[in-house]
């Protein structure tokens, strides 16, 4: 089996919550119906370490220069300040290469605004914190294609707001295929319930 990798770009002052039960599911080979399937690296701009939101100081495995669509499984895109502020304008760019190579991308928070200056919400099903951010950037005309949800998936795109990390993480397991769906469906109710029901559903599906 080859190992698939999936890409957490990084940047100053990113948002630790965003990606974490997302990450933390992939690396993890628990109830997957392929364990080991995949792997997480993170990309920097350079491998320069970068401090997030949290204080966390974290060391890039690659710069972004280094990988290809083709080498990737997913390019997974935290919120931060900055973009709103138009930066981290390169891993926009490098989320346009990788959806027009067909490999999907997973948006959260403020990064929909840097998927937004880049133009492509414009004609694909999204969302993000709310419609009136998007709305104040002056590349974004994609309002018919917003949707008030807590994450949106379609056509290999994934788009969250920073309420809902949770969601985002589900969208991008199962655009990966990590869980079988009864076990997806079980993991999503014990978190986002804390039922304990729903534990023995996740392990009685990964059975």
């Amino acid at each position: 089996m080859m190992t698939k990798t999936v890409h957490l770009a990084l940047y100053p002052a990113l948002a630790d919550w965003e990606f974490g039960y997302a990450t933390a599911r992939l690396n993890d080979p628990s109830f997957q119906k392929v364990p080991g399937r995949y792997r997480v690296r993170t990309v920097g701009l350079t491998r320069d370490p970068i401090t997030s939101m949290g204080g966390l100081t974290i060391t890039p495995d690659l710069a972004l220069a280094d990988i290809d669509p083709s080498d990737s499984a997913l390019l997974l895109l935290p919120g931060a300040d900055s973009w709103g502020d138009g930066g981290n304008a390169e891993f926009a760019q490098a989320a346009r290469r990788w959806l027009t190579a067909g490999v999907p991308v997973a948006a959260i928070c403020g990064a929909t605004v840097g998927l937004a200056a880049e133009g492509l919400l414009n004609n694909r099903p999204h969302t993000g914190n709310m419609l009136e951010e998007l709305l104040q950037v002056e590349t974004y005309s994609g309002t018919e294609h917003y949707r008030q949800e807590r994450a949106v998936r379609e056509g290999g795109l994934i788009t969250a707001g920073a309420h809902s990390a949770l969601e985002f993480a589900r969208e991008i397991l199962a655009e990966l295929d990590v869980y079988e769906p009864a076990v997806l469906e079980a993991w999503y109710g014990l978190f986002s319930t804390g039922d304990p029901q729903w534990f023995g559903k996740l392990m009685a599906a990964a059975e």
